[in-house]
C-alpha cells in the first residue's frame, strides 16, 4: 500500500505515464535487439550486444530520470551532473556484461544469471541516480523498502530473459516484456516508497513545475531518439537479412545462368503437381529436354559461347510457358518441363511450342547455330505413379529420341524397360566376357592400291555371347564405353594381337583401333610399352587408331598422350577423317602417320561426284602433306580403280579381304578372287572396336 499511495500521492501522473511509455518502448526494442545479438556469431554478436545494451541503458535510465522529475518532494531539487551521467554508463555496462552471459549459454543457468545481472545492473543505476539527487531537507530510508527494490529488481529481469531467451511456450516474448517492464518498475517507485524527505525552511525556492515538466519531455525525447537509433538499425538489419535469404533461397531454388527453375525446384513442383493430379484426376506430363549440338558449339566457339547459348534458351523457355506449365534447367544441357493437363490436345501443343522454341536459330556475336534437342514424354499415371519413375521413363523417351535421327519427340512405351533391362543385362554380360573367353579377334586385310601387296591388318573384336550368338559391336562397344569396360576390353585386345602378330613369319603390322575412353587412362603410353615389352612386337609395326572426337575431348591432353607414344615408336593413324568438323585443324595440330578415309565416302563414289571429289581432296591433302591416305570401305573393283587413278596409297574392305580369325588371314581370300561376284552383295560391315 505505501508504494501506491507513494504514486498516487507523491507524483506527477502525468509525467509517470510517460516514463511508461517509455519504458515500454525501450524494453520492446531491448527485446528484440537481443534476439538479433542471439542470431550472431563473432564480433557481429558484440556489435549487437552494445547496441542492445544502449538501447536497455537508455530507457532504463531516462525511465528513472523521467520518474524522479514526476516525484513532487516540496522542496528544492538539483542533480549532480556527473553521478547522473555514471548511472546512465553504470546501467548501459551493467546491461551489456549481463547480456554477454545470458548469450553465451555457456552455464546451464546463463539466461537467468544473465538476466539477474540487467535487474542488478537496473537497481545500481537508481540508487546511483538517487545519489546525484539532492533535495533541500533531510532524507531518511526504509532499508526494508531498499533491499525488497533491488531483490524485485534481480528476481523479475531474470525471469524476463528466461522467458526471452529459452521460450519455453507460445506467449514467452510478451510475458518477457511484461517482466521486464515489471522489473524497472518495481525496483523504481518500491525504492522511491523507501525515501522519506523533511523540507527545511531556508531561502531556496521551488523548482519551477513547468520547468521540471519540460525537462522530462527532453528526457524522453532523448531517449526515444536513442532506441529510435536502434529501432532503425534493427529495421535495416532486418532488411538486409531478409534481402540476403530471399537471395540465398533464389540462388539454392534457380539456375543461376538461365535464371530458370533448378532441378530441386523442378522435384518440389512435380511432387506438388503429382498430389493435385492424384485429386482431381487430371494428368501429368513430364518432359524430359536434352540439347543435340550443345558440344558443338563448346568445342568450337568455347564455353563461353556456350553459355550465351544456355541463356537465348532459357529466356526463350521462360516466355514460353503459360499457366499450369512449369520449365526448369536441370543439368549442363539437360532441361526438363512438367504440364497438367485434361485433353491430349493441351499437351501436343505443348510439346509443339517447345520442340519449335529449341530448333529456333541462336545467333551468338558472329555467327547462327541451331541447338535442336531430343525430347521425351512419359504421362502420370499411365507411364508412373511415383516420381522417380516418371522422370526415369520420360529420361529413355528421350534417349529414344536421340538415338532416332528423324525423330525429336518421342513419347514412353513400355517396351523401353524392357529394352533398358535387356542393356543392363548385357553390361553384366560383357564385364565376364574376357574371363569366360568369349571375345575373339578377327583381321581384315590392308593392301596397297598400285602393288596389291598386303600392307598390314586391321584388329576387330568380335563377341560371341553364349546365348544371343554375335553381338553386334555398335551394341555392345557403346555398353562397354558408358560402363568403363572398354578399359578392361581394350587393354585385352591390344595384349592379344601384340602376342598373335609376333608369332607371325612375315613382320605385317597390325592397327588397333582405340576407344576415347582409354585416353581417360592416366598410363596409357606405359600400358602400350609394357605390352610390347612382354610380347616382344616391335613398336614400328603397331599402328594405333584414333578418331577426331577423340582429340576434341581433351585435345591438350590427347596430343600429349600421342606424343608419349610416338616416342614409343609406334605409328599413329587418324581414323573416319572427313566425317568430323576440325579435320584441318587436327592435322595441323599432331603429324600423323597415316590418314583412313571414312568408308561412307567409298560407297558413293561410283555415283556421287561430290563424293569423288572429297576423295580426291583428301588424297591430294596427304600427297602435300606427305600423309599416306587409307581408303576403308572397299568393296568393288570399280571403287578400286578409282582409287588407284587418284593416287590412294592403301585400301581396305569386303573386295580385298573379309575379317578372318587368326588362323585363316594366311589363306586365300576366294572372294576376293571372284571380282565382283554375288558373293559381295548384302555384305555385313566388319565389327570394330568403335561405334560405326
Amino acid at each position: 500500500m505505501r508504494v501506491l499511495s507513494c504514486i498516487v500521492t507523491e507524483h506527477n501522473l502525468w509525467l509517470v505515464l510517460l516514463a511508461a511509455f517509455v519504458c515500454i518502448s525501450g524494453g520492446w526494442i531491448t527485446l528484440g535487439l537481443l534476439q538479433r545479438a542471439e542470431k550472431t556469431q563473432g564480433l557481429q554478436r558484440g556489435g549487437w550486444i552494445f547496441l542492445t545494451a544502449v538501447a536497455a541503458g537508455s530507457s532504463v535510465w531516462c525511465t528513472h530520470f523521467i520518474a524522479m522529475l514526476a516525484y513532487e518532494v516540496g522542496a528544492p531539487v538539483t542533480f549532480d551532473p556527473i553521478l547522473t551521467m555514471a548511472s546512465f554508463l553504470l546501467a548501459a555496462a551493467g546491461s551489456s556484461v549481463g547480456f554477454a552471459v545470458m548469450l553465451s549459454r555457456t552455464p546451464r543457468l546463463a539466461p537467468e544469471l544473465g538476466g539477474a545481472g540487467v535487474g542488478l545492473a537496473i537497481a545500481t543505476m537508481h540508487y546511483t541516480g538517487m545519489m546525484a539527487y539532492h533535495v533541500d531537507g533531510i532524507v531518511e530510508w526504509n532499508q526494508s523498502y531498499v533491499i525488497s527494490s533491488v531483490v524485485l529488481s534481480v528476481t523479475l529481469a531474470a525471469f524476463a530473459f528466461n522467458q526471452a531467451i529459452r521460450r519455453p511456450w507460445r506467449l514467452a516474448p510478451q510475458a518477457a516484456l511484461v517482466l521486464l517492464v515489471l522489473a524497472v518498475v518495481a525496483l523504481h517507485f518500491t525504492a522511491m516508497s523507501a525515501v522519506s524527505v523533511t523540507p527545511l525552511a531556508t531561502d531556496a525556492g521551488l523548482a519551477d513545475s513547468y520547468a521540471l515538466r519540460a525537462m522530462a519531455v527532453a528526457v524522453a525525447g532523448g531517449g526515444l531518439l536513442i532506441i529510435g537509433t536502434g529501432v532503425a538499425s534493427y529495421m535495416i538489419d532486418e532488411r538486409a537479412s531478409r534481402e540476403s535469404i530471399e537471395k540465398l533461397q533464389h540462388m539454392a531454388l534457380n539456375d543461376l545462368l538461365t535464371g530458370l527453375p533448378n532441378r530441386c525446384s523442378f522435384s518440389d513442383y512435380l511432387r506438388g503437381e503429382m498430389e493435385r493430379a492424384k485429386e482431381d484426376g487430371a494428368k501429368l506430363a513430364v518432359i524430359g529436354i536434352d540439347l543435340d549440338r550443345f558440344k558443338e558449339i563448346n568445342d568450337l566457339r568455347g564455353h563461353k559461347a556456350g553459355d550465351q547459348a544456355l541463356k537465348a534458351i532459357g529466356r526463350r523457355l521462360a516466355r514460353l510457358i503459360k499457366d499450369g506449365e512449369f520449365v526448369a534447367r536441370v543439368g549442363g544441357d539437360e532441361f526438363a518441363a512438367a504440364k497438367r493437363f485434361l485433353n491430349q490436345s493441351e499437351l501436343l501443343d505443348f510439346v509443339a511450342r517447345l520442340e519449335k522454341t529449341m530448333f529456333e536459330p541462336i545467333r551468338i556475336d558472329d555467327f547462327e547455330t541451331v541447338t535442336g534437342a531430343s525430347i521425351g514424354v512419359a504421362v502420370y499415371p499411365d507411364d508412373g505413379i511415383d516420381q522417380e519413375r516418371l522422370v526415369s521413363n520420360a529420361d529413355l523417351a528421350m534417349y529414344r529420341a536421340k538415338a532416332d535421327i528423324g525423330r525429336a519427340v518421342c513419347f514412353y512405351e513400355s517396351r523401353m524397360d524392357e529394352a533398358a533391362r535387356a542393356r543392363h543385362t548385357l553390361a553384366q554380360d560383357l564385364r565376364r566376357a574376357v574371363e569366360l573367353d568369349q571375345l575373339e579377334l578377327h583381321y581384315q586385310v590392308q593392301t596397297s592400291v598400285s602393288t596389291g601387296e598386303i600392307c598390314g591388318y586391321e584388329v576387330l573384336a568380335r563377341w560371341n555371347h553364349p546365348e544371343h550368338g554375335q553381338v553386334p559391336p555398335s551394341e555392345f562397344i557403346p555398353i562397354a564405353e558408358e560402363s568403363g569396360t572398354i578399359l578392361m576390353i581394350g587393354e585385352w585386345v591390344l595384349r592379344t594381337a601384340c602376342r598373335q602378330a609376333a608369332s607371325w613369319d612375315r613382320p605385317y603390322k597390325i592397327a588397333v583401333n582405340l576407344s576415347p575412353v582409354q585416353f581417360a587412362h592416366a598410363d596409357l603410353a606405359k600400358l602400350i610399352h609394357s605390352i610390347l615389352l612382354e610380347t616382344g612386337l616391335s613398336p614400328a609395326r603397331l599402328e594405333l587408331e584414333i578418331t577426331e572426337s577423340t582429340i576434341i575431348a581433351d585435345k591438350s591432353r590427347t596430343l600429349h598422350v600421342l606424343r608419349q607414344i610416338r616416342t614409343l615408336g609406334v605409328t599413329i593413324a587418324i581414323d573416319d577423317f572427313g566425317t568430323g568438323y576440325s579435320s584441318l585443324d587436327t592435322l595441323r595440330s599432331f603429324p600423323f602417320d597415316k590418314i583412313k578415309l571414312d568408308r561412307s565416302f567409298m560407297s558413293e563414289v561410283e555415283r556421287s561426284i561430290q563424293a569423288k571429289a572429297i576423295v580426291r581432296a583428301v588424297l591430294a591433302l596427304g600427297k602435300s602433306l606427305e600423309i599416306p591416305v587409307l581408303a576403308e570401305g572397299v568393296e568393288t573393283n570399280h571403287q578400286l580403280e578409282i582409287l588407284r587413278t587418284e593416287g590412294c596409297d592403301e585400301a581396305q574392305g569386303f573386295f580385298l579381304g573379309r575379317p578372318k580369325p587368326v588362323g585363316q588371314i594366311f589363306q586365300p581370300d576366294h572372294a576376293a578372287d571372284d571380282g565382283l561376284g554375288s558373293s559381295f552383295s548384302g555384305r555385313i560391315p566388319p565389327v570394330r572396336m568403335r561405334r560405326r
